[in-house]
């Protein structure tokens, strides 16, 4: 838990949810949900969004296959704060066939950066990715065994040359590739 801050007064909440699901027919559903509040009245165009009522409420669901290609996707947004928001929805088909994984921000970017998408949808898509890696088993693990986990040299956790490759990944310790 944090310390305890200096007096302030809040402002903002965004809450992003992630959650990932096998399917009976052998898919996966990763899902996504983020909704922003402001402590204060807050207004855009011709709303005006009273404390605590989401005026971001959007929803994302991508559906994979076991080598995380994206076989579906489908976006909702129930609260956005202009009238032309929901016309980024239609470009995200644009994913329908790539994979998740290397590469993958640079993927979003380029289907749906800039004025082509929004900014909080593609925020969600590029943390989809690490729900999508802790949902589906073996997303992470190399086919070949003399290849390490895709996850081995990512964090500080797992550097190749530390202790906790040492323990559970000795044949990878210290790996150079």
């Amino acid at each position: 838990m944090l310390s305890s801050p200096a007096p302030r007064s809040h402002l903002h909440t965004r809450e992003i949810i992630f959650q990932g699901y096998a399917r009976e027919d052998g898919l996966w559903d990763i899902e996504a949900h983020l909704r922003d509040f402001k402590s204060n009245p807050f207004t855009t165009g011709a709303s005006t969004w009273q404390p605590g009522e989401a005026f971001h409420d959007m929803w994302v669901r991508v559906t994979l296959n076991t080598q995380l290609v994206i076989q579906d996707i489908e976006v909702v947004m129930d609260k956005h704060p202009h009238p032309e928001c929901p016309q980024v929805i239609p470009p995200m088909d644009a994913l329908i066939g790539e994979q998740i994984g290397k590469g993958w921000r640079k993927t979003i970017n380029t289907h749906l950066g800039g004025i082509q998408g929004c900014t909080h949808l593609r925020e969600l898509l590029a943390s989809m990715a690490t729900a999508a890696f802790q949902s589906i088993p073996g997303a992470l693990l190399d086919s070949g065994d003399d290849k390490p986990p895709l996850y081995l040299g990512t964090c500080k956790s797992w550097d190749f040359d530390g202790p906790v490759v040492l323990r559970h990944y000795p044949k990878f310790y210290q790996w150079k590739g």
